[in-house]
């Protein structure tokens, strides 16, 4: 039962994220194409300063970090440290905590990386002009794919929102090592930083104050040195602590003895004495320390992310441009959508069929192949990491494929996340109200 609330309120959640993501996206597309367009171009390129005397943090080279570069490589930081943060928790005790669990997302998500990376090739073939997009279908958003799925409500299974899920998890590990491995540079500092920061949460350090003041640090250095500053928080992730301080058990033994001794007073006063005030600070100090730096950070990021990073995100790289120099849709453009609705689709579910075919691992209970094949849809959803890749494989270079690739990403996430809705909707029972 609290998987199915935790799921539930999760769901909720996703649904306002996605509408906030989805409305964020058309107003930059609508602007774009405006009159006000030079605006949101300013708006895009407007340099930001964060200086200390003659050092500026926000800076790379020696030139003042742009708006759009700020929100690309900063506070996008933010959001792979919230995504590293889930991976790791789903590593440790979720769906990817152990082989039976993790078999066959981790084998759909092989099938939705491979396909449409195949997809693309055979429109854009390696040394043709945007050949080096091809990792951009590759990802699914766990976000707006789940916020879809939760619109159908108790119909859908819970095994289907936890398939979901967890092939979604192993698509955002495949995408940061492409990012790390293809689009960076210096990887071997990357991994000695690695090291290091571990050792750092071995010596037992579990205040997130210093977690983030360090990450900041290694953010800058990254964000010099020509690794990918995203990197840095995915690798910040996986040293801060996952291990509470104080154990449940000596938790509620702590709790029971304070409120054995809380002092009392007349019944009705509004006013609490200087004993009790003490008395409920240590309650509040013991709450801090029996939750794990992971899953307190993990909460504390999620309201910004979803509500904030996210949608500014969207506002700044979904600006299609539909009219002026060069193809709308282009080589690239079709790779991108055929990779997010087809190869997607085709992946997921041939990989899922065949593992299961061959009894490398059952089916989950509530699934079927009709239903899994609107799964397989959702998971043509790629959005933010598809766009986040589409900078990383274009930039301001090649504005013109840029563009293309934009479009691709959203035409093909439309178009999945409808066509997946659609599919479920007709395939999953109506569940009779008692």
């Amino acid at each position: 039962m609290t998987i199915l609330r935790t799921m539930r309120n999760f769901s909720s959640m996703n649904i306002a994220a996605s509408i906030l993501l989805f409305v964020a996206a058309i107003a930059a597309a609508i602007i774009a194409n405006s009159p006000v367009a030079p605006v949101y171009q300013e708006f895009l390129l407007h340099e930001l300063h964060l200086q200390i005397g003659n050092f500026n943090l926000l800076s790379h080279g020696g030139e003042n970090l742009r708006m759009i570069e700020f929100i690309n490589d900063g506070l996008m930081t933010i959001f792979f440290l919230l995504v590293g943060l889930e991976i790791k928790r789903e590593l440790l005790v979720g769906e990817l905590s152990s082989f039976r669990k993790a078999a066959l997302p981790f084998i759909a998500a092989c099938g939705g990386m491979l396909f449409p990376v195949i997809v693309y090739m055979s429109i854009c073939p390696p040394g043709s002009a945007g050949s080096q997009g091809l990792a951009i279908p590759m990802a699914t958003d766990i976000a707006f794919s789940l916020g879809v799925l939760s619109l159908l409500g108790s119909r859908v299974p819970l095994s289907l929102k936890i398939f979901l899920t967890a092939f979604a998890v192993v698509d955002d590990i495949g995408g940061i090592l492409v990012i790390a491995l293809f689009y960076s540079s210096h990887v071997l500092i990357a991994a000695l930083l690695y090291v290091l920061l571990y050792f750092i949460g071995k010596r037992g350090t579990t205040n997130k104050i210093f977690f983030l003041v360090i990450g900041v640090v290694i953010w800058y250095l990254f964000l010099q040195s020509g690794i990918h500053s995203t990197i840095s928080g995915v690798i910040l992730a996986f040293v801060i602590p996952a291990k509470p301080r104080l154990d449940v058990g000596k938790y509620i033994e702590h709790i029971r003895h304070t409120i054995a001794g809380f002092p009392v007073v007349e019944s009705g006063s509004i006013v609490l004495t200087n004993e009790q005030i003490a008395k409920l600070k240590e309650v509040e100090s013991a709450s801090d320390r029996v939750i794990s730096p992971l899953q307190s950070l993990e909460d504390n990021l999620h309201g910004a992310v979803n509500y904030l990073i996210l949608p500014l995100f969207a506002f700044v790289n979904a600006g299609v441009v539909f009219s002026g120099g060069g193809e709308l849709v282009g080589s690239v453009g079709m790779a991108v959508a055929a990779g997010l609705l087809f190869g997607k689709f085709a992946g997921i579910y041939f990989f899922t069929w065949l593992a299961i075919k061959i009894k490398l691992t059952p089916m989950p209970p509530g699934m079927t192949w009709k239903n899994l094949s609107g799964i397989a849809l959702l998971g043509g959803i790629g959005f933010t990491v598809s766009l986040f890749i589409a900078n990383l494989s274009f930039g301001a270079n090649y504005p013109v494929l840029l563009n293309q690739a934009k479009f691709g990403v959203l035409s093909g996430t439309i178009l999945s996340g409808l066509l997946g809705y659609i599919v479920l909707r007709i395939v999953l029972p109506v569940r009779k109200r008692k």
